[in-house]
């Protein structure tokens, strides 16, 4: 028998988040829906809330990552500010398709940061935004969220449960940061 992979124990632990967050939001019947999900195809739809840009597109199948897709999906998460996209690490997609399918919902994602420039960055954080020296934004491995049909508070449950990253919880401005760093959380 062979030590199972990280990609293995992160499945695990998705299975393990769709089940518990699912059992908060209505009880065993959204635990069972949520894990059997089928591993492939998945799909995604994102609205960009500063550009109004929406993709709604499978970003996997059976042979894996979809590249055109992702290419979409990287240039929907651009900086809008200074018009730039970066590489988005496709984790982040299968993140947030399995919360959706923890929370018993689909996967349709209002995004308010993806990518970020250095140059955005340093901007933000000399305003005073509260905004991290070495954020997960400027290499793609970080998204800010609301799911349609879930609350921020009870995506921020699920996604402490799934711990599969860092997460953030900015209530007063009412998303959620995930990120495919180490697992730690905070609020805003």
């Amino acid at each position: 028998m062979t030590e199972p992979t990280s990609l293995d124990r992160r499945r695990f632990l998705l299975a393990a988040c769709a089940a518990g967050g699912a059992a908060l939001l209505g009880g065993a019947p959204r635990a069972q829906a949520a894990i059997s999900v089928p591993a492939v195809p998945r799909w995604i739809e994102l609205v960009n809330t500063h550009t109004a840009e929406t993709l709604q597109l499978a970003y996997r199948d059976a042979s894996g990552f979809i590249a055109p897709a992702l290419d979409k999906l990287r240039w929907l998460l651009r900086d809008h500010r200074v018009n730039e996209a970066g590489r988005m690490d496709a984790q982040l997609f299968d993140q947030l398709t399995a919360l959706a399918a923890a929370a018993g919902v689909e996967p349709r994602y209002e995004v308010i940061s993806g990518y970020r420039s250095p140059r955005t960055n340093a901007a933000l954080r000399a305003a005073g935004r509260g905004v991290a020296t070495r954020s997960l934004h400027m290499e793609g491995r970080a998204i800010d969220v609301r799911l349609h049909g879930v609350s921020c508070a009870a995506l921020r449950d699920l996604a402490l449960t799934a711990a599969a990253g860092g997460v953030g919880y900015y209530r007063a401005s009412n998303f959620v940061h995930l990120d495919t760093g180490r697992v730690r959380a905070w609020s805003g």
